[in-house]
């Protein structure tokens, strides 16, 4: 049996229930945002890092049998559960390869756009990942990206001082992990520096009260983000008891306000 290969965040149940929700939330912002792109029926799509394959599904209904969406995956669970998924709905237009984005060599398939949400944020070397998808996008082909800007803009009104310190140790995890929790301020000068002209950059942040279905995005990742970080030794279980006390009480009072993390929405075009 295959090693697991972990995240920051994990690939248990839990997580990959999150990620569910995380698509479910995010979905009409995507659908939109790809439909601004140009993805239709007949595109051929590469899903880089996609999880338990959530937008591998929502892209292979968009794109037809006519189309191919190819997923790039290195969790086994994650792939385990995408391959079922595809199979129960008889998706033959996708392909799922379980491999390392960082280490291995992506698959070549002239395509048309390539897919990449919150993943940039957690690989070790962005510009090699860059590099990489444009060594396999077609030239005129588009590169699409949801990732972070300002990891820090997640905060509430009133004021969460626990939570506001949570996000500061959630965004010091991923660096020390290797990552870079405000990427996307990086994309713009790597995309030119491999051949990529964008066409499109738009700040997606917003301000939400508890009863608005964008609220269960983040108010999901902090009981499993605080778990993974006691895991992890970053925070004690009093801090946890103590967040959860205080996002439980913003939660029930109908007068906050949450700001979600700033999210970078780029389109860039090969043009070289």
């Amino acid at each position: 049996m295959a090693t697991e290969r972990d995240y920051v965040l994990g690939t248990h149940d839990e997580e990959l229930a999150r990620l569910g929700l995380q698509n479910e939330v995010w979905r009409p912002v995507v659908l939109e945002f790809w439909q601004r792109a140009g993805i239709t029926t007949g595109s051929r799509v590469l899903d880089v890092g996609a999880g338990p394959g959530y937008a591998t599904v929502d892209l292979a209904q968009i794109v037809g049998p006519g189309g191919a969406v190819v997923s790039l995956e290195r969790s086994s669970n994650f792939v385990k559960a995408m391959r079922e998924n595809i199979r129960a709905r008889s998706l033959s237009q996708v392909q799922v390869h379980e491999l390392d984005l960082m280490t291995d060599e992506l698959p070549r398939g002239d395509y048309d756009f390539a897919w990449c949400r919150w993943v940039a944020t957690f690989v070790t070397d962005p510009a090699l990942l860059v590099q990489k998808i444009g060594g396999v996008l077609k030239k005129g082909g588009h590169i699409l990206f949801h990732e972070y800007g300002d990891y820090l803009s997640w905060r509430f009104s009133p004021r969460l001082p626990l939570q506001e310190e949570f996000a500061r140790k959630v965004a010091a995890s991923w660096r020390a992990a290797g990552g870079e929790p405000d990427i996307a301020l990086q994309l713009p000068p790597l995309l030119h520096e491999n051949g990529f002209a964008v066409r499109s950059a738009v700040p997606r942040i917003f301000c939400i009260a508890p009863n608005d279905r964008m609220w269960q995005w983040p108010s999901s990742f902090v009981g499993i983000g605080l778990d993974r970080l006691q895991q992890l030794g970053v925070l004690d279980e009093q801090f946890a008891r103590d967040l959860r006390a205080e996002f439980a009480q913003a939660e029930a009072n109908p007068n906050s306000l949450m700001l979600t993390p700033l999210v970078m929405e780029i389109i860039a075009e090969k043009i070289s």
